[in-house]
């Protein structure tokens, strides 16, 4: 008989073969109820993340929760992001990325217990811990408070709080909109879609860790986090065009980054996206952020 999967695990990896180990023992260390599933989508790896995870696959007594796929050609990132959630069979889907792990082997159950009880909810995220390429912890805090919280997609269209390897939400959508192949973020859109189905619940407890320097985001400068954003804030406030309160909402954001921008000077990447904001069609805009990210700008 086959079984029931409840809870999909959401894992994109390219080139991260000193930490995919890792990521993948932490998922399969969950003690839970249900039936799990570990989609690993490698985006043709050019090291031995495949042997990696084959032997895991053989030697661990959860191995069975893993399906592993390498594609022929690489999709690159955030097309590869949205091809690995597409996969999920569960009722829930969690998200973890070859370079984060998970430190709590209860957090899927603890996650799950909340969503089955809550139907309202739609999205469940939790703190998280910054670690460096070796796994120490930074001195950074992340927005974690202390207390549980609820937040709604209101909340959540001032500014993205939930990080990857803490959420899990429920399966609201079999597929994307056509625009998420252009953007060059792939998990606050993601969060924002969700957001749509029901609240979002915040847990105070650390049950996964986030490595900083290793992941496409983290590793590159400030002006490409810049750039990016109001890409994908562009994105979003198309998407979200008939939806006034929250169509605002990100566009306060749009215009306090632009703001960020032009008060630090970061060469000339304010004027570019500053000129006729709101009449770029896509197609310009993705010229721009083409010749941006080109000149490999470093601040």
């Amino acid at each position: 008989m086959e079984k029931k999967i409840l809870v999909s695990v959401a894992m994109p990896t390219y080139g991260q073969e000193k930490f995919i180990a890792e990521a993948v023992l932490g998922v399969l260390s969950q003690q839970c109820d249900f039936d799990v599933e570990l989609i690993v989508a490698d985006d043709c790896s050019p090291d031995r993340t495949a042997e990696i995870v084959q032997n895991i696959t053989e030697t661990h007594p959860n191995g069975s929760w893993i399906k592993y796929v390498r594609h022929d050609k690489n999709k690159g990132a955030i097309p590869n992001f949205a091809w690995t959630f597409c996969q999920a069979n569960g009722k829930y889907i969690a998200a973890c990325e070859g370079d984060d792990y998970w430190t709590d082997p209860l957090k899927l159950q603890k996650q799950v217990d909340f969503l089955e009880k809550n139907p309202d909810y739609s999205i469940i995220f939790h703190k998280v811990k910054e670690v460096d390429l070796y796994g120490v912890s930074t001195a950074t805090v992340i927005n974690s408070p202390d207390a549980e919280e609820t937040y709604d997609i209101g909340s959540l269209a001032a500014g993205n709080f939930i990080h990857t390897p803490s959420v899990m939400f429920k399966k609201n959508f079999n597929t994307f909109p056509d625009w998420i192949g252009i953007s060059p973020i792939g998990d606050y859109p993601l969060h924002m879609l969700n957001a749509q189905y029901g609240l979002i619940k915040y847990l105070p407890e650390e049950m996964a860790a986030y490595r900083v320097g290793a992941g496409i985001w983290s590793s590159q400068s400030r002006i490409y986090q810049f750039i990016n954003t109001l890409f994908t804030l562009k994105l979003l406030i198309t998407h979200f065009s008939d939806q006034q309160e929250i169509k605002d909402r990100l566009s306060i954001q749009y215009d306090a980054l632009m703001k960020e921008l032009r008060i630090n000077d970061l060469n000339s990447a304010p004027r570019m996206y500053e000129k006729n904001r709101n009449d770029l069609s896509f197609s310009e805009l993705t010229s721009l952020l083409v010749k941006k990210i080109r000149k490999r700008i470093k601040i």
